[in-house]
């Protein structure tokens, strides 16, 4: 049964989708728009939500496929990568006051 305190959601809610996984088992999926939090499940169902902190310091293998200089976000819990959304603005720019 719905919450009736909330209106169900007239758009779907845009999620982030797989793009693949590394050698080592490793998913990588681009982000959703404003995403900050993940969204992977574990096998018991119970929602990660662990903090997604860009990630400078990534192996060859991650160099390879998207480059030395890609903007890489991973989570601080279960370590999956995050692509950066196409439809955001970069933010790997340098901070303006």
């Amino acid at each position: 049964m719905a919450n009736p305190k909330y209106a169900e959601a007239a758009e779907p809610i845009p999620q982030a989708v797989e793009v693949g996984q590394l050698s080592d088992g490793t998913k990588i999926m681009r982000r959703a728009p404003k995403m900050r939090a993940c969204s992977q499940k574990d096998e018991k169902g119970k929602l990660c939500a662990g903090h997604l902190k860009r990630w400078y310091f990534f192996g060859d293998e991650i160099k390879q496929k998207f480059g030395a200089s890609a903007e890489i976000y991973r989570c601080e819990h279960c370590k999956t990568l995050y692509l950066p959304n196409p439809d955001e603005k970069p933010r790997s720019g340098t901070l303006s006051y």
